[in-house]
């Protein structure tokens, strides 16, 4: 009990999901359904997927403006060369592409010791353009449905998609909460300084977490992609934003040295949950935008007047 107690206190962000559930439940007939929620599931995994990641490059005390364009570029270069290299190898080359992106955004950063921040927008920016080249601004379409047919695939009656996600996210909340990389995670976006001291090779360090966040990007992309079937140059706009909000939401740091995937994936949801059950109520989809936008600000507002935590922070 002491255990829920805690979490709820350093991840409120699931007092709001159980609201909405409840409230959704009451509100819509439809809302309180199996099917309805794996769909909840399926909507969340391409924002969750990069919110994983990006949890990783947040707690560090970076940030990665690129994964939107990332996403782009690996659905455009899976579903655009099928044709040439053959399904597999059309992933490949886009998983591939998203590890290329974070390295490179990762390698900068720790070289010149330019914010995170500047690094990235300027991926963002020169990769979007790259999408648009690429594909000289026109949707591309996957014509062997065993692709298209991935994205609409189940096991166990579970959407392959929503497990993917769930997977991976028990999977790097393990590696968060139990591995030396996930305490030096701590460490580094806590105090620079004092890690490098006490031995942690940090230049490493963050190259490898924004290798992660990019090749999470990628494979979001490329999941999003076999969902319809095909892929557009203005794929995953904005998605950066949508990330950082549930990474926020779920208790991470701006400044670093404090987060959790327990607190991400409630930040996922919540942002999932609330989109679905203002959709079932036919609310205008902006409105959702408004709601957002005001817990965002309400959770920073109280994030700064509580202050920093002490120590290294939440490793669930």
């Amino acid at each position: 009990m002491n255990r829920i107690f805690s979490m709820v206190k350093t991840q409120p962000i699931w007092i709001f999901v159980i609201a909405c559930f409840v409230f959704f439940s009451f509100a819509s007939p439809y809302f309180f359904d199996i099917d309805n929620f794996t769909n909840i599931l399926v909507q969340a995994s391409t924002i969750g997927l990069i919110a994983l990641g990006m949890t990783y490059v947040m707690i560090n005390g970076n940030i990665d403006l690129s994964v939107g364009a990332t996403l782009a570029l690996a659905a455009s270069l899976a579903v655009g060369l099928q044709d040439q290299v053959g399904i597999s190898g059309a992933v490949c080359i886009g998983l591939l592409s998203g590890i290329l992106i974070g390295g490179l955004n990762g390698l900068i950063a720790w070289k010149t010791g330019v914010d995170a921040f500047i690094v990235t927008l300027g991926a963002m920016i020169g990769v979007r353009g790259l999408v648009f080249v690429y594909t000289d601004e026109q949707s591309f379409y996957a014509y062997d449905l065993a692709y298209s047919d991935f994205g609409a695939s189940s096991l166990f009656g579970m959407p392959v998609l929503a497990l993917i996600f769930i997977l991976l996210t028990i999977l790097l909340h393990l590696v968060l909460k139990y591995s030396i990389h996930g305490r030096n995670v701590f460490a580094v976006g806590g105090n620079r300084d004092a890690a490098k001291e006490a031995g942690i090779r940090v230049g490493p360090h963050m190259l490898l977490n924004f290798i992660l966040v990019g090749f999470l990007a990628a494979l979001a992309g490329i999941l999003l992609s076999t969902q319809m079937g095909a892929s557009t140059p203005n794929l995953g706009r904005n998605y950066e934003l949508w990330t950082i909000t549930a990474v926020v939401l779920g208790g991470t740091r701006l400044t670093g040295g404090f987060g959790s995937i327990i607190g991400t994936l409630g930040g996922v949801l919540a942002i999932a949950i609330l989109r679905n059950g203002m959709n079932m109520l036919q609310v205008p989809s902006f409105y959702v935008l408004i709601v957002l936008g005001t817990i965002l600000i309400t959770v920073l507002f109280l994030d700064k007047q509580f202050g920093e935590p002490q120590g290294q922070g939440v490793k669930a």
